[in-house]
C-alpha cells in the first residue's frame, strides 16, 4: 500500500486533467471515478503514473496550484525529455532549468537521469560550465550540458 498520495484539488477540470495525464504516461491508468450523481461531473478520482497513485477532486476554490510543489519526471535520454516536455508544456508555460507548468497549473520538472552527475562532477570547472549552461535553458538539452 502506498503511504503517501499526492492529491490535486481542481476547480472544475479534474476529470479532463486525469484523462490528459493518463494519455501521456505509458502504463498509466484511471483507478477510480466518483461522481455525486450517476451522470454528474467527477467529484473525486484516482489515477496511477509509474506505480505512483494520485488523487483528484473537483470543488470550486480560490486556491491555485503554484510552483512551490512540482513533480519530477526522470528521463532516460533526450528523446524522453523531448516527449514529456512537448506533451506537458502544450498549453502551459515553459519555465527555466527543465521546469514547466502544464495547462492545468501543475508544475513539472522534466529532468534527464544524467543531470545530477553533470552538475556534481568532481571537476569544478566542468561542473560550473554545466551549471551555467543549464541556467540558460528552458528544456534541458543533454548534449549541450555534456559539451559545456
Amino acid at each position: 500500500m502506498q503511504k503517501v498520495m499526492p492529491f490535486l484539488w481542481f476547480e472544475k477540470d479534474a476529470e479532463e486533467a486525469l484523462n490528459y495525464y493518463v494519455s501521456i504516461f505509458p502504463d498509466a491508468e484511471i483507478t477510480a471515478i466518483n461522481r455525486q450523481t450517476p451522470d454528474g461531473p467527477l467529484f473525486t478520482g484516482t489515477f496511477r503514473l509509474f506505480n505512483q497513485k494520485f488523487g483528484v477532486m473537483n470543488i470550486p476554490t480560490e486556491h491555485k496550484f503554484n510552483e512551490s510543489i512540482s513533480f519530477v519526471v526522470s528521463c532516460k535520454d533526450q528523446e524522453e525529455v523531448d516527449y514529456y516536455w512537448s506533451k506537458l508544456a502544450d498549453g502551459g508555460k515553459e519555465l527555466m532549468c527543465g521546469w514547466l507548468t502544464d495547462k492545468y497549473g501543475i508544475t513539472w520538472q522534466i529532468i534527464p537521469e544524467e543531470l545530477p552527475q553533470l552538475l556534481s562532477q568532481p571537476d569544478e570547472d566542468k561542473r560550473k560550465r554545466a551549471t551555467d549552461a543549464m541556467l540558460k535553458m528552458r528544456k534541458i538539452d543533454i548534449d549541450v550540458l555534456k559539451n559545456a
